[in-house]
């Protein structure tokens, strides 16, 4: 079955074998800094959402997107070329570094497993890190990020000391940090972060960012 979503200017096609639309995604995608004619890697890209976002903000950047379902790829691919857009898209696993050089990229962002295996808590096999633990996908990061450049992701806030020595070990210095909830009584639902590649130290906590439940669609940017 199949469905579309409308994110600014573009369209988002999605099947049964794609992770749903959230308002995570969309979160991280108003979040990530961007910049013209940056290189940015979208690490397990799904059906492409992320991308659209920020083509939406900055249609100069040169975006490559990494998924290892097949299915999820075709669907990426079918999304970006639908709307007009040169995207490529690589099937394959994110932690394989023949698949691009150390440093080919300005921004890398993830919106990744959020559960390690056998924590006890799961959003369905999408939210395990069963097949890419957050370990590996910082290593990953750190790899493809050039020195100077970034690498922003959505996370669960009670992860946030896994992921801050994730980063640091991987040559990755957080920079930006903004939680999500879905009002101002709830605790924080997600956690948005941002890190340099060899940056220094001095992390800017940003405002709490509203996001109600079933929210769709883009917005303006919270920068």
């Amino acid at each position: 079955m199949e469905r579309t979503e409308r994110l600014g200017r573009y369209t988002l096609f999605l099947t049964e074998d794609c992770f749903p639309l959230g308002g995570d995604s969309l979160a991280l995608g108003r979040f990530a800094t961007v910049r013209r004619r940056w290189r940015v890697c979208d690490l397990g890209c799904g059906s492409g959402a992320l991308g659209l976002l920020l083509l939406d903000r900055e249609e100069s950047l040169s975006l490559t997107g990494v998924e290892v379902s097949p299915a999820a790829a075709d669907a990426a691919r079918r999304t970006f070329a639908q709307n007009g857009l040169d995207v490529r898209v690589v099937t394959g696993d994110l932690r394989d570094r023949r698949l691009f050089p150390a440093n080919a990229f300005d921004l890398t962002l993830s919106n990744p497993p959020w559960f390690p295996t056998g924590a006890g808590k799961s959003g369905g096999p999408a939210r395990s890190e069963e097949g890419c633990t957050l370990a590996e996908l910082c290593a990953a990061a750190g790899y493809l990020t050039r020195p100077g450049g970034r690498f922003a992701l959505v996370h669960r806030p009670e992860r946030l000391p896994d992921l801050f020595a994730a980063l640091r070990s991987h040559g990755l210095e957080p920079k930006r940090l903004a939680l999500l909830q879905h009002s101002p009584t709830t605790p924080p639902s997600a956690v948005l972060v941002e890190a340099v590649r060899q940056g220094r130290p001095g992390l800017e906590v940003l405002p709490v960012l509203l996001q109600q439940p079933g929210q769709t669609g883009t917005g303006p940017d919270p920068q």
